[in-house]
């Protein structure tokens, strides 16, 4: 389907500049009068086909074209092909060689930017990984000490001291659960194969489900509710959005030390609905801000295997989800304190409604 789409682009380029280029000729010499700029327009033809198509084949056909439009409409005797004049040899093995140098240069410049592209994967894959492992490592050394005691002293232990290893290890099943869906998400979408489809689903019951889901996580964190009156319809993916807010909501819960308020704030605007959530924590540090989104990272105030954090992972989730939707995601901190992430979604239009 990509080849298909790519050769119906090629050649609608191609056929757009000649079709362009001899309607600008005969513009010359009709109207102006202008004979000796012809050859001009039709090399810069050759030179725009070979830049704006794939290889060498479109700027190759384009040069033999024009040579034939050059020697039949605009070259005496008109209207009669005549290669035995010298000049139109010359003609057509100049507008080849600019078709060969143009089109090898174009296809070095997408071959640099494919390399570009690629390592920069590589980097964001190394990111990713060196996350995972330090996030995984403690959970996962916690489950396997916590069930190796019970198993080998299982006499030892009262029974609230069972009780306690029991629920840490559910709790870190839980989060690694919860740290699984984050990463198909990532990879799912970045990769393409999951395409997003959207159902128009109302402000109110997302947020619902979202309160519901993160009380269940949080069941003593309070959270500021402030959303319109009016019925909102959001065309959206609703799991993958509710991911988005609980991911954000989450994050500001493990690391904005020292907050007491946590809100959740959703007004329109336009034809947008403006999600907002902000606390009134320690905020971020200003050179993280702008990298908040784009990359995934272990901070390095890590301490050790004490604490999990997948802020860097749960955050770049909720970029990649926005962006998929075709909305936009901003991170900032606040004049008096703490953190403000912002996250835009259209809604559906009133005619459709």
């Amino acid at each position: 389907m990509r080849k298909r789409s790519a050769y119906i682009k090629n050649i609608a380029i191609t056929l757009g500049i000649l079709c362009l280029s001899f309607a600008i000729g005969l513009l010359l010499q009709t109207i102006f009068n202008v004979q000796a700029t012809i050859p001009t327009v039709f090399v810069f033809a050759v030179f725009l086909v070979s830049l704006l198509t794939d290889g060498y084949v479109y700027g190759i056909i384009a040069a033999f074209i024009i040579t034939i439009i050059v020697n039949y409409a605009f070259t005496v005797p008109y209207f009669k092909i005549n290669f035995t004049i010298p000049e139109n040899i010359f003609s057509a093995l100049i507008m080849v060689s600019i078709a060969l140098v143009t089109s090898t240069l174009t296809a070095k410049i997408k071959y640099q930017d494919t390399i570009r592209v690629e390592s920069e994967k590589e980097r964001m894959r190394a990111n990713l990984l060196r996350a995972i492992s330090h996030d995984l490592r403690t959970p996962l050394t916690t489950i396997y000490g916590s069930s190796s005691a019970i198993l080998e002293n299982y006499d030892s232990f009262s029974e609230e001291q069972k009780i306690q290893m029991i629920q840490g290890i559910k709790e870190d099943s839980e989060w690694l659960v919860h740290m699984v869906e984050n990463l198909l998400s990532i990879t799912k979408i970045d990769s393409g194969n999951v395409k997003i489809i959207k159902t128009p689903i109302a402000l109110d019951e997302l947020i619902d489900s979202v309160l519901q889901k993160f009380k269940k996580r949080y069941p003593y964190q309070k959270i500021d509710l402030d959303i319109p009156d009016n019925v909102v319809v959001i065309p959206m993916d609703p799991l993958l959005i509710e991911q988005v807010i609980i991911n954000i909501l989450e994050n500001s819960v493990q690391h904005a030390k020292g907050m007491t308020r946590l809100s959740l704030r959703v007004f329109t605007m336009a034809n947008l609905a403006i999600f907002e959530i902000s606390d009134n924590g320690c905020g971020i540090d200003k050179e993280r801000i702008d990298k908040l989104f784009s990359e995934y990272s272990v901070s390095d105030e890590h301490q050790a295997d004490s604490k999990r954090s997948n802020a860097g992972i749960g955050l770049s989730v909720c970029a990649t989800i926005i962006k998929a939707h075709g909305g936009e995601i901003y991170a900032g901190n606040v004049k008096n304190g703490g953190t403000v992430i912002r996250f835009s979604l259209h809604m559906e239009e009133t005619d459709d409604e």
